[in-house]
């Protein structure tokens, strides 16, 4: 996944420190990704739904808000709509280079925000919140022992998760009036509200009130154990896959014409985690899935290892060319089902040339339905003419080049 390091200016005409992670193949959209209170652009969440959805072709431009992180200005002169604001001013950013955002997605904090936001930018057609509050004015539980300071000298200083922070008088102000009821009851585009019952900083009573302000097309998705950071990567897996195919049926992703020579388009494979195996798998923008290796060879077991795959376009293609065959003859095939198991063994086990070993993929085959014997054994010897199956047995050529 290529990633750019930019900066565009905020609502104040500070520079914003950002990330745009852009997708291996084809631009089919783009989305901005708003983080949580204090947070910023680099936490595991907004890194691992990032790089799912530009695996499936769409761009997201993630962030940290003014005064935090990498970005210019003070926080302490920063507020709720501040923060709007920057998310706005991040959607002119990408308009201006021709990639104007149809996605907004927003964590806690950042979730109210792009609520907030969503009206405001042109083309908005999708919105997804993590753990967002319904009321933002639940952030001041984090700062109960400095509000008085804050209303006597106009800020303080506090310790938010071991980092220190000085809140000025005109967030505290902001947070505490804004409301987020009209910005829900006049969206257009469809909502994803996602949170964890357990979420112990935000709780799961905000979804509730969020999720029953908004009209359809809305949509609930619990985060079950997951905590309010989404730090297990398992959950950012979980977060990050549900965002991209919801969001796949509410954007315009039209993939263009394949390339001359590969008829069915490309199947592009991307590190999903550089310290194990998991790798995402993306066939176009509609189909997606994981590839990983079991945990007893330093995976993580998330998804079919590529011998599984294997099997799996050996046993679909078996399953296909049968249906096919029979649907064509009239016969009374009820279904299919085919077992496909792989190994190695020598040569002259499987009685072919030579001494080194060979694969052996084993097939067993079921046919259901009122079939006589003749039509059974017919499929059977259908089943090898399928294409996936020649193609192992001729074995392919695998021309390689780097891009």
């Amino acid at each position: 996944m290529p990633s750019e390091r930019i900066g565009f200016p905020g609502h104040d005409g500070q520079t914003l420190a950002a990330r745009l992670d852009l997708p291996d193949g084809p631009h089919l959209a783009t989305a901005v990704f708003a983080h949580c209170f204090t947070c910023g652009k680099d936490i595991p969440a907004a890194r691992r739904i990032s790089a799912r959805l530009a695996a499936m072709g769409i761009a997201v431009l993630r962030f940290d808000f003014t005064g935090l992180g990498h970005s210019g200005g003070e926080f302490a002169n920063t507020s709720f709509l501040s923060n709007v604001k920057d998310i706005e001013k991040a959607a002119d950013y990408l308009a201006g280079r021709g990639m104007a955002p149809t996605l907004l997605i927003g964590h806690s904090l950042g979730g109210a925000a792009v609520i907030r936001a969503a009206g405001a930018i042109p083309g908005i057609r999708a919105v997804a919140t993590l753990g967002a509050p319904h009321d933002p004015g639940h952030v001041l539980r984090h700062l109960d022992d400095a509000l008085p300071e804050i209303r006597r000298h106009g800020q303080a200083r506090v310790d938010l998760g071991g980092r220190p922070f000085t809140i000025g008088e005109d967030f505290v102000q902001d947070v505490s009036t804004a409301k987020l009821d009209d910005a829900l009851a006049g969206m257009k585009a469809a909502l994803l509200v996602m949170h964890a019952p357990r979420d112990s900083v935000v709780g799961i009573d905000n979804a509730t009130q969020i999720f029953a302000a908004k009209k359809h097309p809305k949509s609930f998705v619990t985060l079950d154990a997951a905590d309010h950071l989404i730090t297990n990567p398992a959950d950012a897996e979980y977060a990050a896959e549900v965002i991209a195919a919801w969001a796949g049926r509410y954007l315009d992703l039209k993939p263009p014409a394949p390339p001359p020579g590969a008829p069915e388009g490309i199947v592009r494979v991307s590190e999903a985690d550089p310290k194990g195996f998991l790798q995402d798998v993306q066939d176009g923008p509609h189909h997606h899935a994981l590839a990983d290796e079991p945990a007893a060879y330093g995976g993580t077991n998330r998804g079919m290892s590529p011998y599984g795959f294997l099997a799996a376009g050996l046993g679909a293609c078996t399953s296909m060319t049968i249906r096919m065959y029979a649907r064509r003859k009239g016969w009374p095939l009820v279904h299919v089902s085919v077992d496909v198991s792989h190994d190695k063994v020598h040569a002259q086990d499987a009685a072919t040339r030579g001494t080194d070993k060979v694969d052996l993929f084993t097939r067993r085959i079921t046919l259901e339905g009122d079939l006589d014997e003749a039509q059974r054994a017919r499929l059977l010897e259908i089943a090898d003419r399928c294409p996936v199956h020649r193609t192992l047995e001729r074995s392919a050529k695998v021309q390689t080049e780097l891009a």
